[in-house]
């Protein structure tokens, strides 16, 4: 098992890494690691994630606490602090539609080149971006994301550091574990193997990195 200390595991990312954060408005985001990435003071972070929460909730954590200068997300209307950032010009923000950035996280992790999608023909998400033609319909090629770590909630983690996730919180948790260098995962429980049934692994261990300990 890949066990390590909280603090520990959150002192090895740097101050301008880039994070991939699972979750939805906070449901399936590590709480535990947002509030170390604050008390250890990181600053200068990239966050990929679907949104950036609530002031106080998740990844609104770190909005809070000044420490982002960018994020690449689907929307930021339950957060005022982070539209407020933005409009101050302290925070860079990269709107994508939902859809496709999952796609890019997934084209990340499986080591596409892009994907090709109409979402945002015609409108400000086209800028800067190649149309291609593809029978006869036009796209948009969007390319891959990736990032220097993946912050993963799992429901559950056996000893073999195999993951299963809890309905909605399983979002874009298991496609941030395979577009990221390093994968860190906290789990609400840690199981022995042959807990978590096999058609239930959402997420291999041989994916993770670091298995936070429980408790740390």
């Amino acid at each position: 098992m890949k066990g390590i200390k909280l603090e520990d595991c959150v002192a090895k990312i740097p101050d301008g890494a880039s994070l991939m954060v699972g979750g939805f408005i906070g449901v399936g985001t590590s709480e535990r690691v947002m509030d170390e990435l604050v008390r250890q003071g990181k600053r200068g972070l990239t966050v990929i994630a679907n949104d950036t929460a609530r002031p106080g909730i998740g990844i609104g954590k770190l909005i809070d606490a000044g420490a982002l200068s960018r994020v690449i997300v689907s929307h930021i209307g339950t957060n005022p602090n982070t539209q407020r950032q933005m409009i101050a010009g302290d925070l860079i923000v990269e709107l994508v539609p939902q859809g496709t950035l999952a796609e890019r996280v997934r084209a990340g992790g499986f080591g596409l080149g892009g994907i090709l999608t109409r979402t945002g023909l015609g409108t400000a998400v086209e800028e800067g971006k190649n149309r291609i033609e593809v029978g006869g319909e036009t796209f948009l090629l969007e390319t891959p994301i990736r990032a220097d770590f993946a912050i993963v909630h799992a429901k559950q983690a056996d000893y073999a550091c195999n993951l299963a996730y809890s309905l909605t919180a399983q979002n874009f948790n298991p496609l941030m574990a395979m577009a990221a260098d390093i994968v860190i995962v906290d789990a609400e429980d840690i199981v022995p193997i042959g807990v978590i049934p096999p058609d239930s692994v959402r997420t291999p261990g041989v994916l993770v990195d670091h298995l936070l300990n429980r408790g740390a």
